[in-house]
């Protein structure tokens, strides 16, 4: 059976958030530079996408590989201006890197909680951990799941060039999951996201269970503390 995420990741999605920008991508690996050096750094941009992280790190001077499933994503990323030389389709459940290859992993904008079963999500971080080096550092920006389910939009209509959306959007499992129906009107086509709605306590304590040690919490790009009404949900951990 296909998954959401085969379908839903490509074209439309970019024409749906243009505003996830360069300017936005600056603002994350400027945080992301004051936590580790990127000069020479060997990084895992994991679930690049666009390949919007991925420029700016290497711009920073990282040796970078770009990861992510859809090919839609990483053919942008590939003809970017300043294009990514490392790209690798696959699945992040199942890296296919060795032990120790990393100083850096990145997961940035909530490309995690993707998967039905939390054992696939641990799976991803436990893979991570372990293409770090000792001493590396893994770094999750992830959406702040108490103020998803607080300020909750449920319905919305969005312009974007041409094409018009009507976005609607769901707690179901009790609050575990965040529900959001895309649908396009002009040609009738739908897609769905499914994002698990992870506290802070589950995130860390997968983290910590991979080997991990959580040394960092931010609650946005500009560096401020973690808490309940900050928009992100950003830690810092490092493999022992």
């Amino acid at each position: 059976m296909t998954e959401w995420f085969e379908q839903w990741f490509g074209e439309e999605y970019l024409h749906l958030y243009p505003h996830r920008d360069d300017e936005d991508a600056v603002r994350a690996i400027s945080l992301v530079a004051t936590l580790a050096p990127l000069g020479g750094t060997r990084v895992l941009d994991l679930a690049c996408g666009s390949g919007r992280h991925a420029a700016h790190l290497a711009a920073n001077g990282a040796m970078v590989v770009g990861f992510d499933l859809s090919m839609p994503l990483l053919s942008r990323a590939k003809h970017r201006d300043s294009p990514t030389q490392n790209l690798v389709r696959g699945d992040m459940r199942l890296l296919p890197f060795r032990d120790a290859s990393f100083d850096l992993v990145l997961n940035l904008f909530t490309s995690f909680g993707y998967f039905a079963d939390d054992r696939q999500h641990f799976a991803v971080i436990a893979g991570a951990a372990q293409t770090l080096v000792p001493r590396g550092k893994f770094i999750l920006d992830y959406l702040n799941a108490n103020l998803i389910r607080t300020a909750l939009v449920p319905l919305e209509e969005r312009n974007a060039g041409s094409r018009r959306f009507v976005i609607k959007r769901r707690l179901i499992e009790d609050g575990r999951y965040v529900v959001k129906e895309i649908h396009l009107t002009d040609d009738g086509r739908s897609f769905v996201e499914r994002v698990r709605l992870f506290s802070v306590d589950e995130l860390t304590t997968m983290i910590e269970h991979a080997g991990l040690t959580v040394t960092q919490r931010f609650g946005d790009y500009d560096g401020k503390p973690l808490a309940a009404g900050t928009p992100r949900v950003i830690l810092v951990a490092e493999r022992q």
